[in-house]
């Protein structure tokens, strides 16, 4: 199994997409989940990366050419920094990794990034998995930050440096 990476654009912006927007079990640990999605809304996001340094890519099976999530990066050009977030639509198949993998490199060595950070929902296990077996490391903890099912829960934060990975 593989993927790709292709530029996000509104030809993504399908009734699954939007769909995997407004289902709550998909976006239990995104911000994301208190906002009801439309293709209005979803051509505003993407509208928001346009004649900027941030990235916005579809994940796309390589085999069925499927589009199965999304991930984005916000780069900060003056520091060199970048903050990742991803989104997988389509099952439990190992997208999220792959893409996540790819992402950090297109970063690295095309964008010449020396720091890429990520964070979420300390009850995110499946990506804190990914940000470890990426080679992303522990860096902070933002105490109650969110709440979640009437709960406090923490903001964990993960980095990787330039140096570390390549």
């Amino acid at each position: 199994m593989g993927v790709v990476l292709q530029h996000f654009d509104y030809s993504f912006i399908t009734n699954e997409y939007i769909n995997w927007l407004n289902n709550p079990e998909l976006m239990k640990y995104s911000e994301q989940r208190h906002i009801k999605h439309t293709f209005e809304s979803c051509k505003e996001y993407i509208d928001g990366f346009v004649n900027s340094t941030n990235l916005l890519f579809a994940i796309i099976d390589s085999e069925s050419n499927e589009h199965v999530g999304n991930i984005n990066a916000y780069i900060d050009i003056y520091n060199g920094t970048a903050n990742m977030g991803i989104l997988v639509g389509t099952g439990n198949k190992g997208y999220g990794y792959i893409a996540w993998t790819k992402m950090i490199e297109i970063l690295f060595q095309e964008k010449n990034i020396r720091k890429i950070t990520a964070g979420t929902m300390s009850e995110n296990i499946p990506m804190i998995k990914i940000f470890e077996k990426s080679g992303m490391k522990y860096e902070y903890t933002k105490k109650d930050q969110f709440i979640h099912n009437s709960n406090s829960v923490d903001l964990i934060g993960y980095c990787i440096f330039k140096e570390e990975y390549l």
